[in-house]
């Protein structure tokens, strides 16, 4: 009990304001609390199964460089997303939107979390208890990430029930971009080296890109509600 509590608290405590719980957040602008919650608990079941039984072989095996450009892929895609009208889709994907939602916050965070400090750590407690203590390292490892998510969770949906209309569409946006670029220039320079003078012009060019992007999705949402 005093390991499975010492793992748990250090768990929540290591998710606390980090770039997944801050994603969650914005994670309820698009999609239901219970496909989050699905997705979210699957990802962090698998991630810290393979973390401390396999002792991080997905990060050894996967580049961390192509870790992090997917994760940035993501984060902006879902940037852009928010930027739709919600008329847009409503009646033709609906149904597609339920099957699919929890997939989608499922590959996001897994992919998110993959390398991070939290993932580190059930890798550190893991290698430090053995196997005989797997299987208590590992719920008491997803409940402390789990329970650190849920409060993010719950902050996204009060600011979606409180705030004014559209603001959380805007604070969404701006945290999957910020996270997005981020992460890409951190892909870039694992690729390339920390010192490689193309990490600044491929940030740039791809951040270029994505105002362009959104920009005419932006329009063409103003056209569709005029």
């Amino acid at each position: 009990m005093l390991l499975f509590m010492k793992v748990l608290f250090t768990q929540f405590i290591a998710e606390m304001g980090d770039k997944t719980q801050l994603m969650l957040v914005a994670m309820t602008s698009k999609f239901k609390l219970k496909d989050i919650l699905l997705g979210t608990g699957v990802a962090i079941l698998v991630l810290n199964g393979l973390a401390v039984l396999a002792g991080g072989l997905v990060s050894t095996v996967v580049p961390t460089w192509l870790i992090r450009l997917i994760a940035g892929a993501a984060f902006l895609f879902f940037a852009a997303t928010t930027l739709k009208s919600d008329d847009d889709e409503e009646e033709n994907v609906k149904d597609r939107k339920i099957k699919f939602a929890p997939l989608s916050v499922f590959c996001t965070f897994f992919v998110a979390e993959l390398g991070d400090k939290t993932q580190l750590t059930a890798i550190t407690f893991g290698a430090n208890e053995g196997l005989s203590a797997a299987v208590v390292v590992w719920l008491a490892c997803s409940l402390g990430l789990f329970a650190a998510d849920v409060i993010g969770l719950l902050i996204g949906y009060l600011l979606k029930s409180k705030a004014p209309e559209g603001i959380l569409n805007t604070v969404a946006f701006f945290i999957f971009s910020i996270f997005g670029i981020l992460t890409l220039r951190q892909g870039f320079g694992l690729l390339l080296g920390a010192e490689s003078s193309r990490i600044l012009p491929l940030t740039v060019t791809v951040t270029v890109a994505f105002v362009i992007v959104c920009l005419v999705i932006y329009k063409k949402r103003k056209k569709v509600e005029v």
